[in-house]
């Protein structure tokens, strides 16, 4: 039997469609093999969010053909999708598909050899359909693909030319996929898509429905969403999470900046008013929730004034962690026509400042926990002995004596927030939960 290893970059929404590539690959008739091992093909599922993402995607090319100049190596994903003829020109690729086509590899690659000249397969993603994907993750957690594709047209981000307009299936579809995942073990359901808060305008249903209707699956102990709009995520959302069986109190909810003339310039659908009144509206309904942001720093017309009011409106939010992008000018992106207007070491020291921010207001959280009990799911112990689990607030949890088994959740004692920012325990089984 031929073997494929996948390699993936980027989002949840690449993870789970990898997934799905693992199974589609084994049905078949090929054996996947970890990503790094050697194997007869390698698929590498690109982002192209970032310069930096695009960068660690050719390294991966490089990597794969240096492993054995008889690999087939596959390029798929976004950067496929929005440049494929300068992936075709790389030196080591085979194969070039882009996300419309992504779930014809098996069937591509089926001789599992590698063709004369590079093969590009990349068709127009307007009136896509929706493709399925489902993932079980390495440790406990699934993902689960709910939505693709955006109607929004920030200026700096080519996520709309590279997935196409939003789309989505049926509940019913969800439930039953949700269902298989808890069947091969999925203990936390991920929802994953491009905007998620879109969910259900092309059907008549809407996203609230959606998470009413997976709550109701017994067999998911936990599901977890991603990440949502501010102006996506209504009081009805926020109320429903807090009363819910199954939804974790976790938000992420992108910020991307904290000046308003910023955020104009982004073509962002809200103000900084409408991200602080849903901080408050979470913290409101779900006092413990962890919240995280997405920020950009160094966007053109992101002044020096302009980033410290970012940085103070931050800093003022009860905010749990932030995630730190720096700014990356993306072909074809009306951003990109604005100039470079901060320099690159600027933009580098302010992230720096920005992921520093973030480090302490994470601990700031975690600070908090100390001494309460958590509900934890533990995973896969580390070569060090300990292991890790993730609180339903989504604070990693270490125990140095090992814990329960890999799926468990049980309730945890939070003594103390270690320098690497991870929560230790000296106590976990008080109770077991599932």
């Amino acid at each position: 039997m031929p073997t494929v290893a996948i390699h993936t970059f980027g989002c949840k929404l690449n993870f789970a469609e990898s997934g799905s590539l693992e199974m589609a690959f084994a049905a078949a008739g090929w054996t996947v093999v970890p990503s790094g091992e050697a194997a007869d093909a390698v698929v590498i599922n690109t982002c192209s969010v970032t310069e930096e993402a695009e960068r660690k995607c050719r390294q991966a090319v490089r990597r794969a053909r240096a492993g054995s100049p008889d690999t087939i190596v596959a390029v798929t994903g976004c950067y496929a999708q929005l440049r494929p003829d300068d992936l075709g020109r790389l030196d080591g690729v085979d194969v070039v598909v882009g996300n419309r086509n992504k779930a014809a590899l098996p069937r591509l690659l089926a001789d599992a050899t590698r063709p004369e000249r590079t093969q590009i397969d990349v068709s127009c993603m307007n009136q896509a359909p929706f493709e399925h994907a489902a993932a079980r993750g390495s440790r406990t957690r699934g993902f689960l693909k709910v939505q693709d594709g955006c109607d929004y047209s920030c200026s700096f981000c080519t996520i709309p030319l590279a997935r196409g307009a939003s789309r989505s299936p049926s509940i019913g579809e969800l439930v039953d996929r949700a269902r298989c995942l808890a069947r091969d073990g999925a203990s936390e359901i991920v929802l994953t898509g491009v905007n998620i808060g879109l969910y259900g305008l092309d059907s008549g249903s809407t996203f609230l429905s959606l998470l009413q209707a997976l709550d109701q699956v017994a067999d998911v102990p936990r599901f977890r969403i991603s990440s949502i709009e501010p102006n996506l995520l209504t009081d009805d959302v926020v109320a429903f999470v807090a009363g819910s069986r199954a939804f974790q109190p976790h938000f992420h909810v992108p910020l991307q900046s904290g000046d308003d003339r910023v955020l104009g310039a982004m073509r962002r659908r809200y103000r900084r008013e409408v991200f602080a009144d849903r901080v408050r509206a979470i913290r409101d309904h779900v006092p413990d929730a962890s919240i995280g942001a997405d920020v950009i720093v160094g966007f053109p017309t992101e002044t020096p004034d302009a980033f410290e009011e970012t940085a103070r409106f931050v800093a003022g939010l009860e905010l749990s962690y932030l995630h730190v992008f720096t700014y990356s000018e993306r072909p074809g992106t009306v951003a990109a026509g604005l100039g470079s207007g901060v320099d690159r070491a600027e933009r580098s020291r302010r992230n720096r400042v920005l992921t520093g921010l973030g480090e302490r207001l994470h601990r700031s959280f975690a600070a908090r926990f100390v001494g309460r009990e958590r509900p934890v799911l533990w995973e896969a112990p580390e070569p060090d002995g300990s292991t890790t689990g993730l609180t339903d607030n989504f604070l990693r949890v270490r125990s140095a004596a090992g814990g329960p088994a890999r799926g468990t959740i049980t309730s945890v004692r939070l003594d103390r927030v270690a320098d690497d920012g991870i929560v230790d325990t000296d106590e976990y089984t008080l109770a077991v939960l599932s």
